[in-house]
């Protein structure tokens, strides 16, 4: 499995994750709030044009950036969920990889 296979798959993970917390509406909401911080500070690092492998090299520090991101727009903290949100932002974002295929 290539990097970006590998890292793709963990994203999946982060994503099924972040759906099973959709039971506790709460947490949930939380979590969707950080992931779209995630996913506009992801925006800004690798801009509107990239490829998988691009997200791959930007995810090797992601939770540290993220991490700081979030402590930066106050947005509801769940730590033991960061590695998850930052999965799923990840996700969300490589849709829109030039060489995405589902």
């Amino acid at each position: 499995m290539s990097a970006p296979e590998h890292v793709r798959h963990e994203w999946e993970e982060s994503a099924r994750r972040l759906e099973a917390a959709s039971g506790d509406a709460r947490l949930y909401r939380a979590l969707l709030e950080q992931v779209e911080v995630v996913t506009g500070e992801l925006r800004k690092r690798v801009g509107q044009t990239y490829t998988l492998a691009d997200l791959a090299h930007a995810y090797l520090d992601a939770e540290r950036w993220a991490a700081a991101t979030l402590a930066e727009e106050e947005a509801p903290r769940w730590p033991q969920n960061l590695a998850t949100v930052v999965g799923a932002a990840f996700h969300r974002y490589s849709r829109g990889a030039l060489d995405y295929q589902p």
